[in-house]
Protein backbone atom coordinates (compact mmCIF):
# COMPACT_ATOMS: atom_id res chain seq x y z
CA UNK A 1 0.00 0.00 0.00
CA UNK A 2 2.74 2.17 0.17
CA UNK A 3 6.27 1.92 -1.58
CA UNK A 4 9.36 0.94 0.38
CA UNK A 5 12.24 2.80 0.48
CA UNK A 6 15.82 3.59 2.32
CA UNK A 7 18.47 5.13 2.52
CA UNK A 8 22.25 5.61 4.72
CA UNK A 9 25.22 7.87 3.64
CA UNK A 10 28.13 6.42 5.49
CA UNK A 11 32.08 6.97 5.09
CA UNK A 12 33.71 4.65 3.45
CA UNK A 13 37.85 6.04 4.16
CA UNK A 14 37.25 9.06 4.27
CA UNK A 15 34.57 9.80 1.09
CA UNK A 16 30.76 9.93 1.55
CA UNK A 17 29.29 6.50 0.20
CA UNK A 18 25.23 5.99 -0.79
CA UNK A 19 23.33 3.13 0.28
CA UNK A 20 19.86 2.82 -1.49
CA UNK A 21 17.47 -0.04 -1.22
CA UNK A 22 13.90 -0.81 -2.63
CA UNK A 23 11.61 -3.61 -1.48
CA UNK A 24 8.38 -5.13 -2.74
CA UNK A 25 5.97 -7.83 -0.74
CA UNK A 26 3.23 -7.63 1.50
CA UNK A 27 1.93 -11.06 1.66
CA UNK A 28 3.40 -14.54 1.31
CA UNK A 29 6.48 -13.76 2.85
CA UNK A 30 8.67 -15.64 5.16
CA UNK A 31 11.98 -15.25 3.25
CA UNK A 32 14.21 -18.06 3.45
CA UNK A 33 16.93 -16.99 1.45
CA UNK A 34 8.56 -15.32 0.28
CA UNK A 35 6.73 -13.03 -2.52
CA UNK A 36 9.02 -10.62 -1.73
CA UNK A 37 11.90 -8.97 -4.02
CA UNK A 38 14.10 -6.03 -2.42
CA UNK A 39 17.35 -4.33 -4.63
CA UNK A 40 20.58 -2.47 -2.85
CA UNK A 41 22.36 -0.28 -4.86
CA UNK A 42 25.74 1.84 -3.35
CA UNK A 43 28.64 3.14 -4.92
CA UNK A 44 31.11 2.26 -3.13
CA UNK A 45 33.93 -0.09 -5.24
CA UNK A 46 32.85 -3.14 -2.92
CA UNK A 47 34.09 -6.22 -4.80
CA UNK A 48 30.92 -8.70 -5.28
CA UNK A 49 32.38 -11.60 -3.05
CA UNK A 50 32.32 -8.80 -0.58
CA UNK A 51 28.81 -7.91 -1.40
CA UNK A 52 27.79 -11.26 -1.24
CA UNK A 53 29.20 -12.14 2.43
CA UNK A 54 28.38 -8.74 3.37
CA UNK A 55 24.89 -9.67 2.17
CA UNK A 56 24.38 -13.13 3.71
CA UNK A 57 25.54 -12.22 7.18
CA UNK A 58 22.85 -8.93 7.41
CA UNK A 59 20.04 -10.91 5.99
CA UNK A 60 20.26 -13.57 8.78
CA UNK A 61 18.60 -10.67 11.57
CA UNK A 62 16.45 -8.83 8.99
CA UNK A 63 14.83 -10.20 6.05
CA UNK A 64 15.16 -13.87 7.70
CA UNK A 65 13.89 -13.11 10.72
CA UNK A 66 10.40 -11.35 9.11
CA UNK A 67 7.17 -13.24 8.30
CA UNK A 68 3.53 -12.38 7.43
CA UNK A 69 2.19 -15.80 7.00
CA UNK A 70 4.32 -18.25 7.09
CA UNK A 71 4.60 -18.81 3.43
CA UNK A 72 7.58 -18.84 1.17
CA UNK A 73 7.67 -17.87 -2.44
CA UNK A 74 9.52 -19.33 -5.23
CA UNK A 75 10.67 -16.02 -6.23
CA UNK A 76 12.55 -15.07 -3.13
CA UNK A 77 14.70 -12.43 -4.28
CA UNK A 78 17.60 -10.22 -1.97
CA UNK A 79 20.35 -8.64 -4.57
CA UNK A 80 23.21 -5.62 -4.14
CA UNK A 81 25.10 -4.21 -6.20
CA UNK A 82 28.11 -1.76 -6.52
CA UNK A 83 28.65 0.72 -9.06
CA UNK A 84 31.98 1.60 -7.45
CA UNK A 85 31.10 5.32 -8.92
CA UNK A 86 32.53 6.57 -5.92
CA UNK A 87 35.87 5.70 -6.82
CA UNK A 88 36.43 8.60 -8.91
CA UNK A 89 36.02 10.60 -5.73
CA UNK A 90 38.63 8.58 -3.51
CA UNK A 91 36.43 6.06 -2.19
CA UNK A 92 39.22 3.42 -1.57
CA UNK A 93 38.24 -0.55 -3.14
CA UNK A 94 37.26 -2.60 -0.82
CA UNK A 95 38.54 -6.70 -1.69
CA UNK A 96 38.31 -8.33 1.64
CA UNK A 97 35.92 -8.98 3.57
CA UNK A 98 37.61 -8.77 6.75
CA UNK A 99 38.92 -5.23 5.95
CA UNK A 100 38.65 -2.50 9.08
CA UNK A 101 36.87 -0.09 6.84
CA UNK A 102 33.98 -1.42 6.37
CA UNK A 103 32.96 -1.49 9.88
CA UNK A 104 30.53 1.88 9.37
CA UNK A 105 29.32 0.27 6.14
CA UNK A 106 28.66 -3.08 7.29
CA UNK A 107 26.01 -1.24 10.01
CA UNK A 108 24.55 1.32 7.86
CA UNK A 109 23.68 -1.89 5.22
CA UNK A 110 22.02 -3.11 8.31
CA UNK A 111 20.24 0.10 8.62
CA UNK A 112 18.98 -0.47 5.45
CA UNK A 113 18.11 -4.20 5.24
CA UNK A 114 16.17 -4.16 8.46
CA UNK A 115 14.07 -0.78 7.49
CA UNK A 116 13.12 -2.36 4.27
CA UNK A 117 12.06 -5.91 5.98
CA UNK A 118 10.37 -3.83 8.50
CA UNK A 119 8.52 -2.09 5.89
CA UNK A 120 7.37 -5.40 4.47
CA UNK A 121 5.91 -6.44 7.42
CA UNK A 122 4.24 -3.43 8.48
CA UNK A 123 2.06 -3.49 5.11
CA UNK A 124 1.32 -7.10 5.14
CA UNK A 125 -2.00 -8.00 3.22
CA UNK A 126 -5.04 -6.70 5.23
CA UNK A 127 -2.18 -6.00 8.55
CA UNK A 128 -3.21 -3.14 10.96
CA UNK A 129 -0.54 -4.33 13.52
CA UNK A 130 3.36 -4.80 13.57
CA UNK A 131 4.11 -7.62 16.34
CA UNK A 132 8.08 -8.08 17.46
CA UNK A 133 8.39 -11.34 18.94
CA UNK A 134 11.39 -11.92 21.56
CA UNK A 135 12.35 -14.77 22.80
CA UNK A 136 15.22 -14.88 25.72
CA UNK A 137 16.51 -17.85 27.93
CA UNK A 138 16.37 -20.66 25.30
CA UNK A 139 19.06 -23.39 25.20
CA UNK A 140 20.86 -21.60 22.08
CA UNK A 141 20.41 -18.78 19.51
CA UNK A 142 18.99 -21.19 16.88
CA UNK A 143 16.35 -22.23 19.59
CA UNK A 144 15.16 -19.01 20.66
CA UNK A 145 14.94 -18.10 16.78
CA UNK A 146 12.60 -21.52 16.19
CA UNK A 147 10.39 -20.42 18.91
CA UNK A 148 10.14 -17.05 18.31
CA UNK A 149 9.27 -17.66 14.60
CA UNK A 150 6.95 -20.20 15.78
CA UNK A 151 4.84 -17.49 17.90
CA UNK A 152 5.17 -15.33 14.87
CA UNK A 153 3.36 -17.38 12.41
CA UNK A 154 0.64 -18.90 14.92
CA UNK A 155 -2.34 -17.91 13.37
CA UNK A 156 -3.79 -17.79 16.91
CA UNK A 157 -1.30 -15.39 18.59
CA UNK A 158 -2.23 -13.43 15.40
CA UNK A 159 -5.49 -13.75 14.98
CA UNK A 160 -5.48 -12.82 19.20
CA UNK A 161 -3.30 -9.50 18.08
CA UNK A 162 -6.04 -8.83 15.91
CA UNK A 163 -8.31 -8.99 18.16
CA UNK A 164 -6.22 -7.11 20.76
CA UNK A 165 -6.96 -9.76 22.97
CA UNK A 166 -3.59 -10.24 25.35
CA UNK A 167 -4.63 -14.44 25.22
CA UNK A 168 -1.03 -15.45 26.64
CA UNK A 169 -2.13 -18.88 26.66
CA UNK A 170 -1.66 -18.91 22.97
CA UNK A 171 1.74 -17.90 23.16
CA UNK A 172 1.99 -20.90 25.26
CA UNK A 173 0.70 -23.52 22.93
CA UNK A 174 3.53 -21.92 20.14
CA UNK A 175 6.27 -22.19 22.32
CA UNK A 176 5.04 -25.60 23.11
CA UNK A 177 4.85 -26.66 19.42
CA UNK A 178 7.77 -25.55 18.33
CA UNK A 179 9.84 -28.47 19.64
CA UNK A 180 12.84 -27.03 20.67
CA UNK A 181 13.82 -27.57 24.92
CA UNK A 182 11.33 -25.81 27.44
CA UNK A 183 10.06 -25.98 30.73
CA UNK A 184 6.59 -25.04 31.61
CA UNK A 185 7.17 -24.44 35.05
CA UNK A 186 10.23 -21.60 34.33
CA UNK A 187 8.09 -19.41 31.07
CA UNK A 188 7.19 -15.61 31.47
CA UNK A 189 5.66 -13.45 29.15
CA UNK A 190 5.56 -10.01 28.52
CA UNK A 191 2.93 -8.03 26.27
CA UNK A 192 4.99 -5.04 26.12
CA UNK A 193 5.93 -3.99 29.78
CA UNK A 194 3.23 -6.32 31.04
CA UNK A 195 3.88 -9.57 32.20
CA UNK A 196 1.17 -11.63 32.19
CA UNK A 197 2.29 -14.87 33.04
CA UNK A 198 5.46 -15.83 35.51
CA UNK A 199 7.09 -19.15 36.11
CA UNK A 200 3.88 -20.83 34.52
CA UNK A 201 1.59 -19.40 36.18
CA UNK A 202 -0.59 -15.78 36.17
CA UNK A 203 1.21 -13.14 37.11
CA UNK A 204 0.05 -11.95 40.45
CA UNK A 205 0.72 -8.49 39.45
CA UNK A 206 -1.09 -8.99 36.25
CA UNK A 207 -3.30 -5.97 34.70
CA UNK A 208 -6.22 -6.78 32.96
CA UNK A 209 -6.75 -3.42 32.24
CA UNK A 210 -3.79 -1.93 31.39
CA UNK A 211 -2.60 -4.77 28.99
CA UNK A 212 -6.26 -4.06 27.35
CA UNK A 213 -5.12 -0.71 27.06
CA UNK A 214 -1.53 -1.81 25.48
CA UNK A 215 -3.02 -4.23 22.90
CA UNK A 216 -5.15 -1.13 20.90
CA UNK A 217 -1.47 0.10 20.14
CA UNK A 218 -0.36 -0.01 16.42
CA UNK A 219 3.02 -1.55 17.43
CA UNK A 220 2.84 -4.60 19.93
CA UNK A 221 5.74 -6.20 21.99
CA UNK A 222 5.73 -9.76 23.02
CA UNK A 223 8.61 -11.24 24.65
CA UNK A 224 8.82 -15.02 26.27
CA UNK A 225 11.38 -15.70 28.42
CA UNK A 226 12.11 -20.05 28.31
CA UNK A 227 14.00 -19.40 31.52
CA UNK A 228 16.54 -22.75 30.69
CA UNK A 229 19.89 -21.24 29.25
CA UNK A 230 21.10 -17.49 27.40
CA UNK A 231 19.84 -18.16 23.68
CA UNK A 232 17.85 -14.77 22.48
CA UNK A 233 16.39 -13.70 19.28
CA UNK A 234 13.88 -11.37 17.96
CA UNK A 235 11.85 -11.59 14.78
CA UNK A 236 8.69 -9.63 13.09
CA UNK A 237 5.60 -9.97 11.72
CA UNK A 238 1.96 -9.02 11.55
CA UNK A 239 -1.76 -9.72 13.17
CA UNK A 240 -3.60 -11.46 10.72
CA UNK A 241 -7.36 -9.84 10.11
CA UNK A 242 -10.03 -10.74 7.89
CA UNK A 243 -8.80 -8.39 5.40
CA UNK A 244 -6.07 -10.80 5.02
CA UNK A 245 -8.43 -14.06 4.68
CA UNK A 246 -10.40 -11.52 1.83
CA UNK A 247 -7.41 -10.79 -0.38
CA UNK A 248 -6.29 -14.41 -0.41
CA UNK A 249 -9.77 -15.63 -0.83
CA UNK A 250 -10.37 -13.56 -3.93
CA UNK A 251 -6.99 -13.73 -5.69
CA UNK A 252 -6.98 -15.87 -8.74
CA UNK A 253 -3.78 -17.02 -10.80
Amino acid sequence: TYPKVATQIVKLGDVDVTINGIAKGAGMIAPDMATMLSFIATDAPIAAPVLQDLLSRGTAKTFNAVTVDSDTSTSDTLLIFATGKAAARGAPAIADPKDARLGAFRRALGKVLKSLALQVVRDGEGARKQVEVTVTGAKSARSAKRIALSIANSPLVKTAVAGEDANWGRVVMAVGKAGEPADRDRLSIWFGDNRLAHEGERDPGYSEEATSAYMKRDDIRIRADIGIGRGKATVWTCDLTKEYVAINGDYRS
